[in-house]
């Protein structure tokens, strides 16, 4: 096959201990799926899961032990970090009931959903897509995948981050008002999950905003750490 001019290299991540790495088909992300951080924007309760999609080379893969550098964003002064536990899908499906979901995960990485919060909320006020607030260059920092049956009690693991070595945000992943397996069920109901799938499932609260100099580290204990640098 030939191309009009050359295609850029399929994004992927490594994985922990193998020389094989893992190409990205999408990444799907959960909003306001911690209870503490749905109250800090503003709702309360158990909605239903909603979801919104990054571009897959909007990841800004972070390589084991490394620290990634991720320029501070165009058209915004209000850039938010949220951890997140990265849910890795290896087996693709339909309407994947939550009781067979585990078999569907290849492993889980530790990743920033970065937001452009100030665009994000205009877009909200104006009913429109949140796409430039969430899915722009870099916004979707990553860490090395580790696989599922290496990453320990994943769904009871702290999940954390600090800027500048002071705490921002410090939970469970127990705390996600729709558990993984959950949101698996949801999300293969309204796509077809690939192998490949990124799935961002939630951060927890404390979500705040960051500048040009700051240094963020966060980690999912059995998963790892992610360090990246606001340049």
């Amino acid at each position: 096959m030939s191309y009009v001019f050359q295609p850029a290299p399929a994004a992927s991540v490594p994985v922990v201990g193998r020389a094989e790495r893992f190409p990205i088909h999408r990444i799907y992300c959960v909003g306001r799926n911690y209870v503490e951080h749905a109250k800090e924007m503003g709702f309360t309760g158990r909605e239903p899961p909603f979801f919104f999609l990054k571009p897959a080379d909007a990841a800004l893969v972070v390589p084991t032990g490394e620290s990634g550098t991720m320029p501070y964003p165009s058209l915004t002064k209000d850039l938010h970090h949220e951890i997140e536990l990265v849910v890795c899908i290896g087996k693709g499906g339909k309407n994947i009931k939550a009781a067979d979901a585990k078999s569907h995960i290849y492993g889980y990485a530790v990743g920033l959903d970065m937001t452009r919060r100030d665009l994000q909320g205009e877009m909200k006020k104006q009913g429109r897509p949140w796409c430039i607030g969430k899915g722009f260059d870099h916004s979707a920092p990553i860490g090395p995948i580790v696989e599922a049956a290496k990453a320990g009690d994943v769904e009871n693991a702290e999940i954390w981050l600090q800027v500048n070595g002071q705490d921002r945000q410090r939970s469970t992943v127990s705390k996600l008002i729709w558990n993984i397996a959950e949101t698996i069920e949801h999300l293969s109901a309204a796509w077809e999950l690939q192998p490949g799938d990124l799935i961002f499932s939630g951060t927890p609260e404390g979500v705040a905003a960051v500048v040009a100099g700051d240094t963020l580290v966060g980690g999912v204990a059995g998963v790892g750490e992610l360090k990246v640098k606001i340049a």
